[in-house]
């Protein structure tokens, strides 16, 4: 397994009371992940994020979020119009009620998440997890990550903070099947005997009895594989890097590449706003952006043309 590592730190706020915490994900899937490859050569297949409009290739600095009504209406929305949404505090987990543990549905339970304490005394940690284990409660609270902001279960498990994020009501289905309408009632001899059945079955839980017979053997099929060579097995310099943790660090170099983008913006309305004069000059913008656009067009004729020369110079030597 991958070591933990820290996602998020904050507080739980729980009245008066002040728990530092850092926050690790419970749960990590031991599926073993493919990558799509040419079956010519084996190399990795790249995917280019294409503008359906124009054709040209985009930067992942260049998109923006729409949503499509079913009316056909796409609604285009920047970083700008989500900051003015209305967010929980980012570093604070408050505490809203607690609810008997039994009236949870575990339908809706999501995530979960592991809490650490986090200050040189960890007895407002300990103060909570004793009162949540003694009132047999557990605590509805607001968790917010990555900038989305959930509702949650606190819970305890094995003497650790759990946090569970839990689904919204609307977000579990209605489950209306007609065809359990009018299905006929189990007669009491049926019952006796599925009864029986239930009872000789019956043990207590031990998730460690049961194993993914399927991923011990495809990773047997794997490791076989390499042992025998052939030509299934390629040599390759690429790293088996996360792609999820690369997609992170892509938003966040995106993300601040807009931000110096936003600031450069704002440093120039304000120089417009102290020079009057420059109003008149920046009608002519468009004229400047339309030039822009058929530039890049010049830059790659020219582009071709010095390959072309090169590839003429290469067949003649």
């Amino acid at each position: 397994m991958n070591p933990m590592r820290s996602i998020w730190k904050g507080s739980i706020a729980f009245g008066l009371v002040n728990v530092p915490v850092k926050v690790y994900s419970a749960t990590e899937t031991h599926d073993i992940r493919f990558h799509q490859v040419h079956a010519k050569d084996g190399g990795r297949i790249k995917y280019d994020r294409v503008c359906s409009e124009c054709g040209n290739s985009v930067q992942f600095a260049d998109i923006d979020k729409a949503y499509d009504s079913p009316d056909g209406e796409r609604v285009i929305l920047t970083d700008q119009d989500f900051d003015k949404l209305p967010a929980a505090e980012k570093h604070e987990i408050p505490v809203l009620e607690f609810v008997p543990t039994e009236q949870i549905d575990p339908i809706l339970f999501d995530k979960s998440y592991f809490l650490e304490p986090d200050s040189s005394s960890p007895k407002a940690y300990v103060l909570l997890r004793q009162t949540l284990l003694e009132t047999e409660r557990t605590a509805l609270v607001h968790f917010t990550l990555r900038q989305k902001t959930r509702l949650a279960a606190l819970r305890v498990r094995d003497d650790v903070l759990v946090i569970q994020t839990l689904l919204w009501p609307d977000e579990v289905r209605a489950a209306e099947f007609p065809s359990l309408d009018d299905a006929p009632s189990a007669r009491p001899q049926e019952v006796k005997m599925a009864t029986s059945l239930v009872e000789s079955m019956s043990s207590d839980f031990d998730p460690t009895e049961f194993t993914d017979d399927y991923q011990i053997e495809l990773r047997k099929l794997i490791d076989d594989t390499i042992a025998n060579g052939g030509e299934k097995v390629i040599q390759t310099d690429e790293s088996s890097s996360d792609d999820g943790e690369d997609a992170e660090v892509v938003d966040l170099v995106a993300a601040l590449q807009r931000s110096v983008e936003a600031a450069g913006k704002n440093a120039k309305s304000s120089s417009s706003s102290s020079q009057p004069a420059e109003k008149t000059a920046g009608k002519k913008a468009p004229a400047k952006k339309a030039a822009a656009k058929k530039a890049p067009a010049k830059k790659a004729a020219a582009a071709k043309k010095t390959a072309a020369k090169s590839t003429q110079a290469r067949k003649g030597a």
